[in-house]
């Protein structure tokens, strides 16, 4: 069984493993690993035979949320669902254009279309794809969520955020969950995950491990600097590969609560599991690295 834990004051338990499913977009979309509907359907149901509990989609995802609900309405009560709003989006012939607007009537489309195709009554943690404090608040879209709340179409509010804007909405004392990238390769938002930790929100890691490692499934090169110069094939125990030391750091950050991965590779799916069923690093080894990536970022 993979390990749970308490998604701060949304008092959900969730897997400390959690699954990104931005790799289900399909085709004409953007970048690299679309899957069609017979892999999409067989990794679905994977991810949940795997002991995940938590699924994280968006409206801008391609058939992302189509794929879920087709295919995992039916085991709809073994996970919880986490979608987006502020979505605009538009199909071109080869490719899927996407834009983020603060409006109400977006928002509103935004969570019916949601309900529709992932076949649900209900979103258990509805987020806003990015925005800041002031306009998310100066055009009531936060009162709007308050009110879908009310009428029990959404149980908890969250946001899919990142510097500059993450400060300042942590600062609301508003949000049930935040949504952070971080990776020890992509290590700025470290203290921001801990003080939104301690107001007593849920942390949902993206990012833990594809932001980064000479073996991710999409490589950046900026990152695999990083993992160079910091020198951390030192740090690797025998049998430890590359990508388990990643993913564990980042769960051995304190404020964790679960990290959503996004593959569409069976092997690496196993892998990640398994990884997460080992815990945290060794502390010796995660304050080593925490002080090699800090002087090598700085």
């Amino acid at each position: 069984m993979l390990p749970k834990v308490r998604l701060g004051r949304t008092g959900l338990s969730v897997t400390c493993l959690g699954y990104g499913s931005m790799g289900l977009r399909g085709p004409k979309t953007w970048g690299i690993r679309t899957v069609d509907d017979e892999q999409a359907e067989k990794f679905l149901n994977a991810v949940l035979d795997m002991g995940i509990n938590f699924i994280d989609t968006a409206p801008d995802y391609g058939v992302s949320e189509e794929r879920i609900g087709r295919y995992l309405a039916a085991r709809r009560n073994e996970f919880f669902l986490a979608t987006k709003c502020g979505c605009v989006y538009t199909q071109h012939k080869d490719h899927l254009e996407i834009d983020h607007q603060w409006r109400k009537d977006v928002v509103e489309r935004n969570l019916h279309d949601s309900l529709d195709r992932l076949r649900t009554d209900h979103i258990d943690l509805l987020q806003f794809h990015g925005g800041d404090a002031e306009t998310l608040e100066r055009e009531g879209l936060l009162d709007q969520l308050q009110e879908f709340r009310s009428q029990g179409v959404i149980r908890h509010i969250g946001v899919s955020s990142k510097t500059p804007h993450l400060a300042a909405l942590i600062d609301l004392d508003f949000f049930d969950a935040f949504q952070i990238p971080y990776s020890c390769l992509a290590p700025e938002h470290h203290h921001l995950i801990t003080r939104a930790g301690e107001a007593g929100a849920g942390v949902i890691i993206r990012g833990g491990i594809a932001h980064g490692g000479p073996d991710a499934e999409i490589q950046r090169p900026a990152l695999n600097d990083v993992w160079t110069q910091a020198k951390l094939d030192e740090l690797i125990p025998k049998g430890m590969s590359r990508a388990e030391l990643i993913l564990r750091y980042t769960l051995s950050h304190p404020h964790c609560h679960t990290t959503i991965v996004g593959t569409c590779n069976h092997q690496h799916l196993a892998e990640n599991v398994t990884a997460c069923r080992l815990g945290d690093l060794p502390e010796p080894i995660y304050r080593e690295i925490f002080a090699r990536i800090e002087r090598t970022t700085s």
